[in-house]
């Protein structure tokens, strides 16, 4: 914790080894503010009405009085201490990884920016390290979470106006052994990659142009979100032998997924499932822990993502389609553990 503040007699407060002399308002003119000065208007405005390094001129006087402002105060920083603004650039310097970007800190916080569309890698264990630290805050976005170009991933924050040189370097030190330890930075962003796609359509129904075909327009709205692009749609039977050999048509051409779409339930006419296997594919899970999503199928087939994807994908703005998709466009390779892991937190729809 930041040393206890000490007053004395002349005015002067010390905080460790740092120094506040307290001013009256009326008596700050020509004095430079050591630090921001925070307006809140309920509802309409919250933010700097003074920059730290502002000169006080006579025509601020009613504005700091507006504020609540009857003193100010001049700062003596020691060597050992470091000023809330310089804290907390410090932090976001050292946290910052590929594709972040940090800004001028306000307040005694620095925001950490995504300079792409990608997906946001956060080292939960680092962040709670740093935050045991006390007299700091960082705050970050959830790990793998869809940003996009100028969003926030995570924002650092001093408490206290002065803080002692070594709770930063503190904070830096824990930053270097994560990067020692996994060769990359605890806050990062993996942007997308473009990838093209194959998508079968199965269903009888749709084949026999029955019913009108929902999942071509909205699996290619999900991949246009990304930067990719459904190539070609082809439709088949509910026939094991012709979604088989429809599959390994799509492999053939090179695409860099293969989406299949349509009878991916428990139902004896539902065929998807055990055609996509009966076409080779190594399946990593046939059902996730998610909901709506739990009954899409992912696996590899030759070492190129394949996707069976349930009903829900049609209708529902986020299944589990949404997550894998996303980090198979970020370069992930999915293993058995990460759908797993999509139960906590999981539950979209009761």
């Amino acid at each position: 914790m930041t040393s206890p503040e000490r007053s004395r007699n002349d005015g002067t407060t010390l905080i460790g080894s740092s120094r506040l002399r307290e001013v009256k308002v009326e008596d700050a003119v020509g004095m430079v503010l050591a630090h921001d000065l925070t307006q809140i208007v309920p509802g309409q405005f919250k933010g700097r009405l003074f920059r730290k390094g502002h000169v006080v001129t006579s025509e601020d006087l009613p504005r700091l009085k507006d504020i609540g402002k009857e003193h100010l105060f001049t700062i003596e920083l020691a060597d050992a201490d470091l000023h809330e603004d310089d804290a907390a650039v410090r932090m976001a310097r050292a946290l910052s990884g590929d594709h972040v970007a940090y800004g001028e800190p306000a307040e005694g916080k620095a925001s950490l920016k995504s300079t792409a569309h990608g997906l946001a890698f956060i080292a939960r264990e680092m962040v709670d390290e740093i935050n045991r630290l006390g007299d700091i805050a960082l705050a970050t976005v959830v790990d793998r979470r869809v940003v996009r170009t100028g969003e926030a991933l995570a924002a650092t924050r001093v408490i206290p106006l002065i803080v002692p040189k070594l709770k930063i370097e503190a904070v830096e030190d824990i930053v270097s052994a994560y990067r020692a330890a996994h060769g990359i930075a605890p806050i990062g962003v993996r942007p997308f990659r473009r990838m093209t796609a194959g998508l079968l359509t199965t269903g009888s129904e749709v084949y026999s142009g029955r019913i009108q075909d929902k999942f071509g327009p909205a699996v290619s709205a999900k991949l246009a979100e990304f930067g990719s692009e459904v190539v070609e749609q082809r439709f088949a039977p509910d026939d094991r032998h012709t979604i088989v050999n429809e599959i390994h048509y799509l492999r053939k051409q090179g695409y860099d997924m293969i989406l299949v779409t349509g009878g991916m339930s428990v139902d004896p006419d539902d065929r998807t499932p055990g055609a996509i296997a009966e076409a080779g594919a190594d399946i990593v899970s046939y059902g996730t822990p998610m909901l709506p999503g739990s009954m899409l199928l992912f696996g590899y087939l030759q070492g190129v993502p394949i996707f069976g994807l349930p009903g829900c994908v049609m209708h529902d703005p986020y299944t589990s389609f949404d997550v894998l998709l996303s980090r198979v466009l970020a370069g992930d390779t999915i293993a058995r553990e990460d759908i797993v892991g999509m139960g906590y937190g999981g539950l979209h729809r009761s």
